[in-house]
């Protein structure tokens, strides 16, 4: 599979980067993202150079300036998940938790 990388290391060069210097480091912390990530981040820095905004010139920064926001885990109490699912068992992503103390529920990342 072609790496994701080129394209947004173009892009930053592009920019005006202080590009070798920070290479392996953007790599580096590019590759930590998903792929749906790594578009996000990509469509936000070329837009927002179409349209003359700011993107950092240190290209980890940029990055990092325009990488989605992580999102909190979704919970569900065990009585709303049984009465979406109709059932207990674990599916589309959802995880059930067993804390030690409290209350059983579902999460999903």
């Amino acid at each position: 599979m072609e790496s994701t990388f080129k394209h947004i290391w173009s892009l930053l060069e592009k920019h005006g980067s202080v590009a070798d210097y920070y290479k392996a480091e953007c790599e580096q912390l590019w590759n930590t993202y998903t792929l749906e990530e790594q578009r996000h981040i990509y469509r936000a820095i070329r837009d927002k150079l179409q349209k003359g905004g700011f993107v950092h010139y240190n290209p980890v920064l940029a990055i990092r300036d325009n990488a989605p926001k992580k999102r909190l885990p979704l919970t569900l109490t065990y009585r709303d998940y049984y009465a979406r699912y109709g059932t207990t068992e674990e599916q589309d992503g959802w995880k059930m938790v067993k804390p030690q103390h409290g209350n059983v529920y579902y999460e999903k990342k």
